[in-house]
């Protein structure tokens, strides 16, 4: 695996991923929240720092930091998931930045027991998410 800055280029793929990802794992959204959530996705590809893991020549996953130390996204197509991709952007991400902080939604199967593998621990939550909308999510910090 290789991981690599984003390039404006990767967009294509990186929003492919991400659609794919939610589509798989995200069941309790509608098309019509995906489309509500597209923006966030962008902004968040255009704002922060973005690392692109890649097996071969193929972009499996990526992840973006924003601040000091924030983990604002990681997504793995669902064709890599289960293969390390996850946790190598998440131990990338860590040693350019220290321990990391999250916010993971807490209906996302697997979502939480992953992090914790990965060493974070779960230090609040909210009955709704950055959006305001009724999907449950928990703040973990990384305690490496």
């Amino acid at each position: 695996m290789n991981i690599r800055p984003a390039t404006t280029a990767d967009a294509p793929r990186l929003i492919a991923i991400w659609e794919d990802s939610v589509r798989a794992a995200y069941h309790f959204l509608s098309e019509a929240d995906i489309d509500f959530y597209r923006p966030y996705l962008l902004a968040g590809l255009v704002g922060g720092e973005v690392w692109v893991a890649e097996i071969g020549n193929q972009s499996a996953g990526f992840a973006t930091l924003v601040g000091e130390n924030v983990l604002a996204m990681l997504f793995v197509a669902p064709a890599f998931q289960r293969h390390g991709i996850g946790r190598g952007l998440i131990d990338h991400a860590q040693a350019l930045k220290g321990p990391l902080t999250v916010t993971v939604n807490e209906q996302v199967d697997g979502n939480i027991t992953f992090y914790e593998k990965c060493g974070f621990t779960i230090t609040g939550r909210s009955e709704t998410d950055d959006a305001g909308n009724p999907y449950p999510i928990v703040f973990m910090v990384q305690n490496r």
